[in-house]
Order: C-alpha cells, then structure tokens, then sequence
C-alpha cells in the first residue's frame, strides 16, 4: 500500500466515473468483501440467498460460499448474462442479492436486471472482471449497482500479474471494506507512515479481517496499462468485426451477440457450434488455441446441487467456443481461423 495504489485508485475513478475504488489483490477476493460487507451490514442469515449464473469461472461463486451464504443458480440468455425472467422465478423470502456476471464485457439485459433489484429491494453486485472499458448508452459499466468488481489479472484487458478493484456506490461501504481488506486495522500502512508524532505505529484491531489489499508493484502496472486501454479494446472489437465478417452466413457457426447499447471491452468474442470438443481438437492439431469460457459450474461436483436448473446454460456450456482475441493477432491471422472453422463446420 502506498502512493502508487492511491493513484490507481484515482485514476480508475477518473476514468470509470465511479464515486469509490479501492485497489485489491484479485477480483476474487472483491467480490468475498462485497458479499460479507452487505452481510454483515444488512443482517443476512447463513441461509439466505444470492442468485448468479452457472455460466461463469467458479470464483464468482466461490465468494457466495465464502461469505457463508447459498448460491441459488438462474438461467442465461442469448448474451449468456443473466435472463431476468429466471432471475424474477428464482426469488424467495431469503434472496438477498443479485451476482451479474458480465461475461466477456456484454452488458446482456443488466438493464432489466438492474430494475429487478430496485424493484425487489435486492443488492446488485456487478462480477465486471471481463468488462474493464465496457461502456452501457455511453457510460462506463457499474453506475447503478451496489458494487462493481474489476480484474487486471495477467489475460484481462488492463493486465498487471494480478489485482482487482472494488467499488461501492456508498462511501460509507468503501470505507468498511478498506478495514475488511487489510485485516481489520483501522489505519494502512501508508496512512500510518504519512502521519506525524511518535505515535504513528498506534493503530487499532476493530474486527477480523483479510490481507486482500493490493500493492503498489501492481497499482504502477496498472497505471500504465489504464493509459492504452481504450486503444486496445478498439483494437480487440476490430478483431472481433473481422471474425464477424469472415463468419457471417455460416449456418453452422453462431456469433454470440452484443448487446444493444453496449460498447463491449470484447474481453471474449464467443461462438457456439454443435461439433465443439471434435472442432477443438481439429484447430488445435492445427495450431490454434481457442478456450471455453465456461463449463457449466452446476457439473461441478461442489455446485452439482443444481444439476437440471439451468437448461440453457447446460446448452450453452456444452457449445461454446472462445476465438482467439488479442494484441499479436492480426487480419491474416483471423482469416486463417474462420477458414478452418467453416472447412470443419461445413
């Protein structure tokens, strides 16, 4: 902690429009702090629940068992965001909050979602980790949930080796997890070297905490990598628009579609076949690596409990392939991929 993590938080609230940040060592460990902050603030119960998406990686709902409450799994869309009317039948008495995953940066029908909450009296965290840069009717993504978690993990598009950033719409919330992060103590390390006086080591243990915060290593990376950010996301949806002309007319290929309204980060650019695992095998014997992003986390054996909940979800897990998307690829690059993907789908 220290000069360099306070400017990344400056910088990211400069760029975001977002009231509050506060710079951590992970996307994971923001979204633990999110759901134990509103827990224990709000009383929650160890058995009240938090509805999310079984299309996701697993630390999403990883923190929902952290914080000691259940994971109550909806259904997806044609974005492969939450679909509000499975969100709207999965609400119980003991539904306290809302996990949106904005997978790949596509906003999908947050919108909707967003007018749930409200509606409902629920807390709406937003999973951003895929979404730095993504933008919903020309603002940054985050402006009206309860809290926005970011990643810079080494593969997203603001990389640093790893860290994330929280932020809360409330200060009085940004303030709470700033203890939660750094075990409990009332004062950081940095506060405590800037202050004067021979007591400037004094600092008290209010509640138990976390060593979750970020460092300045990370916050120096990060700041230059914020600087190229938006270039690289333009960059990243012109890959995405040469993919989309090369494999339009394909009836064997779907291009997961944007939003409307979104201007996607396009951490992923997805397309779903009916032949994936065959079609992978193919590319890769041909020296091209897509992923899959991501097995449905109701197969796992921690989160089989809701096995037969999801149907689009399962489908979706089973067809999904991520194209390969990054700063090294270029035009002949892309063309190559689209002709093995139309000569083996074909």
């Amino acid at each position: 902690m220290g000069f360099k993590t306070e400017a990344m938080e400056a910088d990211w609230k400069a760029y975001t429009g977002l009231p509050n940040a506060h710079f951590l060592s992970s996307n994971t460990v923001g979204l633990h702090l999110a759901i134990e902050l509103f827990k224990k603030k709000n009383g929650w119960a160890d058995d009240d629940e938090v509805i999310t998406t079984p299309l996701t990686f697993v630390s999403s709902n990883h923190a929902i068992l952290y914080a000691g409450m259940q994971p109550v799994f909806a259904d997806v869309d044609q974005y492969l965001c939450l679909d509000p009317q499975s969100v709207e039948r999965r609400i119980t008495a003991k539904t306290r909050a809302v996990l949106f995953v904005g997978i790949g940066g596509n906003t999908g029908q947050y919108e909707k979602i967003a007018e749930l909450c409200r509606a409902r009296g629920l807390k709406l965290i937003l999973d951003a980790a895929h979404m730095s840069g993504s933008r919903l009717n020309g603002k940054h993504v985050g402006q009206d949930a309860d809290c926005t978690v970011f990643s810079f993990q080494a593969v997203k598009n603001l990389p640093t080796a790893d860290s994330g950033m929280i932020c809360f719409r409330d200060q009085e919330d940004d303030a709470q997890v700033r203890k939660l992060s750094w075990l409990g103590i009332n004062k950081d390390t940095y506060a405590r070297t800037a202050a004067q006086g021979a007591y400037k080591w004094m600092y008290d243990v209010e509640e138990l905490g976390y060593k979750y915060h970020g460092n300045s290593i990370m916050a120096a990376i990060g700041i230059v990598q914020l600087k190229y950010l938006d270039q690289d996301n333009a960059y990243r949806r012109q890959l995405a628009n040469w993919y989309r002309e090369g494999l339009a007319g394909q009836p064997g290929i779907h291009i997961v579609e944007v939003a409307p309204g979104c201007e996607s980060s396009t951490h992923l650019l997805q397309i779903r076949v009916k032949n994936r695992d065959a079609l992978l095998t193919v590319l890769n014997s041909n020296e091209v690596y897509p992923g899959v992003h991501y097995r449905d986390n109701t197969e796992y054996g921690l989160y089989s409990f809701g096995a037969g909940t999801c149907p689009a979800a399962k489908q979706a897990s089973e067809e999904i392939m991520s194209l390969p998307l990054h700063m090294s690829l270029s035009k002949a690059d892309v063309d190559t991929v689209c002709e093995l993907l139309i000569r083996f789908t074909n």
